[in-house]
Parts: structure tokens; sequence; C-alpha cells
């Protein structure tokens, strides 16, 4: 019986074989170059409009290889290596640190270039350069969320703090759809840095810190949404405004084709009630029963950046383009002044201090001055809801209520057509009397 099963042992071949490195390595570079290809990209030439790049090109901080060490950034290319420095430099072996963010930036540095439309050359951008970049502009980003957050970390000779107008304007460069790198990088970065004990927050934390106030919505729903997979932090952004109601589909037969919505004054003229909405999810557009429900937007000097540079991100891709929709939309609605007056009557229209109201209809207008593609209108079912109602039988039926409703009116009208009754017998008996008197005198 022991020969037996000796015997079979000895028949049993164990395959035991290496792992195929690089297979594994090729197949796992695909899959990330296919996920995350072009995910960050250049401005299309056709949103430029009028004003050019201005709306898209930093002023003050330069991130990501688009932009990188361009004219007029150079005051700013040190702060970010000194910022850098003090990030590092809280361990006391900074080269242990700066090991530690190199070998976390090597492992998805194939990832990290097929983020860029275009393509990242192995010539113009070889590994130390490209690694370098992406650690001073992660770190720099970091040590500026850590800054803004805990006040104790910042020093007296911080120009980004102690410059009037310049905190401003450096986040306004980081929403910048051709100032961007991967979000990856970032949170792997985060990982690996050393964080002040100060620090009680996640990086999805001080993102939505950092950012907040930049964001239109509800704060606590855009701090859950801060915390999902995004490409970059624009990115994070367009997330927060995406809307939670279901979409409403336009019918197969449309009468009203492509016809845009009746200014806001317009609509209300018809007998369409105008509504702030509740929910104060951006794109939570509503049309029920006669009454349009609009979230509130505060109107900010950052507002139309933030906007153009939402739809310079849709116009990259091939999804719906929520945000470009919600232009039209607005633009619609806001055709003239007396229309940005009856929507900040009613609380969708709030306008910061800093903008003067004449503004705020130009925010809007400028919008669509490159007269921009509409892929997927996402509103365009309610727009057909919106402009079908307006020739229902139940609107005539309204506006009839709301004339019987004021009796007022009524008799003003019935005073002027016996007046007007009383002013054509007097003309007619003037002319028989001047007819039977000059027949009597002949």
């Amino acid at each position: 019986m022991e020969r037996e099963q000796i015997r079979m042992l000895d028949q049993v071949s164990v395959d035991i074989r290496q792992p195929d490195d690089d297979l594994v390595i090729s197949i796992r570079n695909e899959m990330e170059r296919i996920s995350y290809l072009h995910c960050i990209c250049k401005v299309k030439d056709s949103l430029l409009g009028t004003n050019g790049s201005k709306s898209y090109i930093p002023d003050q901080v330069s991130v990501g290889p688009y932009h990188h060490e361009e004219d007029g950034l150079a005051v700013t290319e040190e702060q970010k290596w000194q910022y850098v420095h003090v990030l590092l430099s809280r361990k006391p072996n900074l080269e242990a640190s700066l090991d530690a963010c190199v070998t976390a930036l090597k492992e998805v540095e194939h990832r990290a270039r097929s983020c860029y439309a275009g393509g990242i050359d192995d010539r113009d951008w070889p590994s130390n350069k490209f690694l370098t970049m992406m650690l001073v502009d992660g770190c720099f980003i970091i040590e500026l969320l850590l800054k803004y957050s805990i006040k104790s970390l910042r020093r007296r000779n911080d120009k980004i703090f102690t410059t009037p107008g310049m905190l401003f304007d450096v986040r306004c460069n980081l929403i910048l759809l051709e100032n961007q790198i991967p979000l990856f990088i970032l949170q792997r970065l985060f990982q690996v840095v050393p964080i002040p004990r100060q620090c009680i927050y996640t990086f999805a934390e001080l993102c939505f810190r950092f950012f907040r106030n930049m964001i239109p919505g509800d704060p606590q729903i855009n701090r859950e949404k801060f915390s999902q997979e995004a490409h970059h932090l624009l990115d994070i952004i367009c997330h927060c405004l995406l809307p939670t109601y279901p979409r409403v589909l336009p019918p197969k037969e449309s009468n009203s084709g492509n016809k845009p919505l009746p200014s806001a004054t317009k609509l209300q003229d018809a007998g369409i009630r105008i509504k702030k909405a509740r929910k104060l999810n951006l794109l939570d557009i509503k049309f029920d029963k006669g009454v349009l429900e609009i979230p509130p937007i505060v109107i900010h000097q950052y507002t139309e950046t933030l906007l153009k540079n939402l739809i310079a991100l849709e116009q990259c891709s091939s999804h719906v383009q929520y945000i470009t929709s919600y232009a039209f939309f607005m633009k619609w609605l806001i055709s003239e002044d007396k229309d940005v007056t009856l929507l900040k009557k009613i609380g969708i229209l709030i306008n910061c201090d800093a903008i003067d109201e004449k503004e705020v209809k130009k925010v809007f207008d400028k919008l669509d001055e490159a007269n921009f593609p509409v892929k997927e209108f996402y509103h365009d079912g309610l727009r057909e809801q919106v402009n079908s109602y307006k020739g229902t039988r139940k609107w005539r039926q309204w506006r009839e209520r709301q004339r019987h409703r004021n009796p007022q009116l009524c008799s003003v009208l019935v005073v002027a057509v016996l007046a007007l009754f009383i002013a054509l017998l007097g003309t007619l008996f003037s002319v028989l009397s001047f007819s039977l008197h000059r027949s009597n005198t002949s």
C-alpha cells in the first residue's frame, strides 16, 4: 500500500512558474492608460472667443506641464520650491522624505503621462524632469492646503497669504483646466510626505475647505462629493455640481424643436411662476404645474472663470454636458437687465458686494461668446416642458381665472368700453346734427 502511494506521488508533476513581471506590468500600464487617457486636456480653440485665453491661462502659479516655467510665473516658482522644502523638512531626514516621494511617483509615472492630451514626449519631458515637476507641483498644493486650514503653519513673509488678493488669484489658477495634475498624484504624495501633527483632516477635507466658497450648492453635499473619485481638482468641483434629480427626457415628437426658453420676465408675464428651489444643487432645476424652480447661485468675481473652465472640461469629453446646458438655460432666462432684477428679487441670483449688479448679466453673456456646440443638451426635456406648457388649455384657464380674480381690472375695462361707446355716440349725433342743419339751410 505504501509503495503504491509513493508511486502515485512520483507521477504528480508540480508546475511552479515565476510570474511574468514584464507582461503583468504591460497589461497594467495599458489598463491605466485607457482609464486615464486625456483626462487633462487643453482648451479648444473654438472656446477662446473674443477674450482669447484670458480665462484659461494661469497668471500666478503654473501646475502641470502645459504652462511650466512660462514668463511671468518665476516669482511663484520660487515660492513653490520653498513650500516643498517646508513640507519635506518636517521630519529630520529630508533625503528620506524626498526618496519616499520619488519612489511613490515612479510607480505612477506612466499613468500620469497618459492623463495629458497630446502626450508627454520623453524627449521634451525625460523621466527626471517630469517626476521633479510632479513632485514640486504636488507638494506645493499639499502645503498650500495645509497652510490654509492651519494658520499656525503660515510664516510672516509668506507672499501668498500676506499679499492682498494673491491667495484669491492662486485659488483661481488652481481651477483652470490647463493647470492641473492628476488627483492620484496628490493623493499618493499625501500618503508619504510628513504631515504636521496639527493636521486633523484627510486630503479630501483639506481640498474641500480650500475650495468650498467657490462651489455653488449645499456645503454638506459638496463635502461628501469631495471624497469621490475624480481625475483632478477641477473634476472634483464638476462632480459637486451634477444634478441629483432624474433627467426629464423630451418626447419623441416635439412641437417646439430647439426653440430657446423665453426670458424670465416673459415667462412670468405668461403665467409661469418662477421660484427659488429649496434644493441647493446648482443643476437641480424643476418644472411642475406651471412652477419653474431654480436653485440660487452666488455670483462672485471667479464665477465666470469657474463656469468657463467647467464648460471647457465638458467639451473635451463625450459625456452629457451638464454645465454647458446650464449656461444656455441661464442665458435664455437673462435676456435683459429687468430679468436680472426679477431673479435677484426672487433670490435665484445673488451677487456679492464685489460684483456690480450690471455685471451679473455679463457673466452669462460671456459664457457662450464662443458659440460652443452642445452635443447633448441636458435640459432639453425641461425646456420642452416649459415651452409646451405655454400653449396648453390649462394655461389659458389660468389666465382666465387671473382676470376674474381682479375685479378692479374688470371695472376699469368696463368703464373704458362705456366711455368709448359714449364718445362714438356723441360723434355720431354731431355728424347727424350738422347734416340736418345743412339740409334746412339749403
